[in-house]
């Protein structure tokens, strides 16, 4: 073989294919490219982009998700923990308030009370057990047992018991216009008897629970006669200024009644109101208006003699001047608190005479 016949071979040996070489020219040299080839490359980069960013977000949902039905599910337990522990706690106080209710009246001699009135008390007292156990400082409790009318310290009282007397002075068994810690009778019950004021502690309160519950079911008549005014006045869009002051005086007859509720609590009423509260009482449950309305006048103005004129000529008296004031009292509206509630009382008998009117056409009030 010769030299020009070895060269040639080793030169088509390194020598690429026609058809390669002309491909990889084309591509190295190829510099520009058709618009729908760019716009390809694009949507194609775009869309592998919102594909990651897509996957992105589905993860961080999908782990937040995760993080809040761990968090609820701790909430659930807790809650669960906090409400078996809460009821656990009004557990203790309730055994332990009939534990010491039941040695109160085994101490005072009284029957002892049955499951089903022990039920009712605890469920009466149940929507106050909130904030019973914290406590009150000094001065605050001698405020507050004040603002009562209650005395602010009894002799040998310590804070503890201090602190007792005034829970279960402001312990509310009964919602009504006057919150009171009276169980009110029915409306059947509610009849009272003005023969004779009872003198044994057990009557005498349930006399007050009497009294209390007539008065509430005036107050509660008298609201809902006044709140279907108001209704009929919005309707008619007529805001009369009477109109005001029925609601203005059923609000302070309202208010001006709470002492009379709290003496009914506390059983500490004088019989010499008692016994008239008692006859105005029966009277307007008979219908009786007028006999009532007269039972108000002796009460608030009394049947002694209230002189009029000179009873004294220089140092010598007129005779029976002494007689004037023998035993009998002229009347008690020097109390501001006790003029308050008799004149409630008859702003009740005047709504009662309406709402439930005599057949006797001469016992209405005038």
């Amino acid at each position: 073989m010769d030299f020009a016949a070895l060269m040639s071979k080793e030169i088509a040996k390194a020598k690429p294919t026609t058809d390669t070489t002309s491909k990889d020219s084309n591509n190295s040299n190829k510099k520009y490219i058709r618009r729908a080839e760019a716009e390809a490359q694009r949507e194609a980069a775009y869309r592998a982009e919102q594909k990651a960013l897509e996957e992105k977000r589905a993860a961080k949902a999908a782990e937040k998700r995760k993080r809040e039905e761990e968090a609820a599910e701790e909430a659930q337990e807790r809650e669960e923990r906090r409400r078996k522990l809460a009821e656990e706690t009004r557990r203790r106080r309730e055994e332990a308030a009939a534990e010491e209710e039941r040695a109160r009246r085994k101490r005072l001699g009284l029957p002892e009370l049955k499951k089903g009135e022990e039920e009712e008390d605890d469920d009466a007292n149940a929507s106050d057990a909130g904030g019973n156990d914290e406590d009150i400082p000094e001065d605050a409790l001698t405020e507050k047992l004040r603002e009562l009318g209650e005395p602010a310290r009894l002799f040998g009282e310590t804070h503890r018991a201090r602190l007792k007397r005034y829970r279960r002075l402001t312990t509310v068994v009964t919602a009504g216009p006057i919150p009171t810690t009276l169980q009110l009778v029915d409306e059947e019950d509610m009849k009272v008897s003005a023969d004779a004021i009872p003198q044994d502690k057990g009557r005498r309160k349930y006399l007050f629970r009497q009294l209390a519950s007539y008065f509430t079911m005036v107050l509660r008549e008298w609201e809902a006669a006044l709140a279907r005014e108001q209704r009929r006045s919005a309707e008619e869009e007529d805001t009369s200024f009477a109109s005001k002051n029925a609601v203005n005086a059923m609000v302070s007859s309202r208010a001006n009644m709470v002492p009379l509720f709290r003496k009914f609590e506390s059983g500490d009423l004088d019989d010499a109101i008692l016994k008239p509260v008692v006859e105005i009482v029966q009277a307007a449950q008979e219908r009786r208006y007028v006999d009532a309305n007269d039972g108000y006048l002796r009460l608030s103005i009394g049947k002694a003699a209230w002189p009029i004129g000179v009873t004294m000529v220089g140092i010598h008296e007129r005779s029976a001047r002494e007689k004037l004031h023998d035993g009998e009292r002229g009347h008690v509206m020097g109390d501001e608190v006790t003029r308050k509630y008799l004149q409630s009382i008859k702003r009740c008998l005047t709504f009662a005479q309406v709402r439930w009117p005599p057949e006797d056409i001469r016992q209405l009030m005038g």
